[in-house]
């Protein structure tokens, strides 16, 4: 799956685009996080979708995602996944967005409100991190020195599933709930090996910090409890990084609160979006 895409396919349909709610609603477009695909949304999805126009996509490499449209070069950054979002928005002539971005997502949905400013009204980021490696010479603690990424990147090229069976339970948080675990390890496994490895790469190796200071889309960030990937240290940065931002602390543990604490997120998510013109 290294090959440059030659395929004339739409975004919407490149990234199996599913638009469901109340066709007049405001616009909320989910995007997921690593290892997973648009399922994971689906357990909030018959709340937000009441009153909102929901708009649900499958990233690069995950779901139903058009295997001959992945590109390496592209996606050997985050800007290709944010270039994807811009190009979704811009098919179905979406505007007034409210992006709903999960773990790096969140510097997904950061990067598309930069590349298109116009199209986007707020950005709600999820267990966000703008960097998650340690960096000594500022203090900042990212949860993983540069030796453990080294080591975690090492272990996914080695033996994929091995290095699945041990990862999503520990991202998804919920050892009393192991059935989540093994739900999140199943959707990694549906994952591309290669495509999984590149978004593993553009997730550990990128630095957002800087890059959220020039982002002036508003922006709600939500924050849980014992999240192995996310240090609370390092959501908090992510807030007073943004200059129009709010920091809200849920209950929820773990990495994945739209899956394990579905009902608290969907009310969270509701409470914080800007008022309807």
């Amino acid at each position: 799956m290294s090959a440059p895409s030659t395929t004339t396919a739409t975004a919407t349909a490149r990234h199996r685009v599913r638009v469901t709610g109340n066709p007049d609603g405001p616009v909320l477009l989910l995007v997921h996080g690593f290892g997973s695909d648009q399922g994971a949304w689906s357990r909030v999805l018959p709340v937000l979708a009441t009153d909102h126009r929901v708009v649900l996509l499958d990233q690069a490499g995950a779901g139903g995602f058009d295997p001959a449209a992945y590109d390496r070069q592209r996606y050997s950054t985050l800007d290709g996944y944010a270039d994807d979002l811009v190009a979704v928005c811009e098919e179905l002539d979406l505007r007034d967005v409210v992006a709903v971005g999960h773990s790096v997502s969140s510097m997904v949905v950061a990067r598309a409100a930069l590349a298109a400013p116009d199209r986007f009204r707020q950005l709600v980021m999820l267990a966000p991190s703008a960097r998650y490696t340690d960096d000594p010479a500022t203090g900042y603690d990212g949860g993983f020195s540069p030796e453990d990424v080294e080591e975690v990147l090492a272990s996914l090229d080695h033996n994929y599933l091995a290095w699945t069976a041990a990862t999503a339970p520990m991202i998804m948080g919920t050892p009393d709930r192991p059935e989540l675990g093994e739900e999140f390890t199943e959707s990694f496994r549906r994952l591309h090996p290669g495509t999984a490895r590149d978004f593993a790469r553009a997730t550990f190796l990128t630095d957002s910090r800087e890059l959220l200071e020039r982002v002036g889309t508003p922006a709600v960030v939500l924050q849980c409890r014992g999240d192995a990937l996310a240090p609370e240290s390092a959501v908090r940065e992510v807030a007073a990084r943004l200059p129009h931002a709010r920091l809200v602390p849920l209950a929820a543990t773990g990495h994945c609160p739209h899956v394990s604490a579905p009902e608290e997120t969907a009310a969270a998510v509701l409470a914080h979006l800007p008022a309807r013109a």
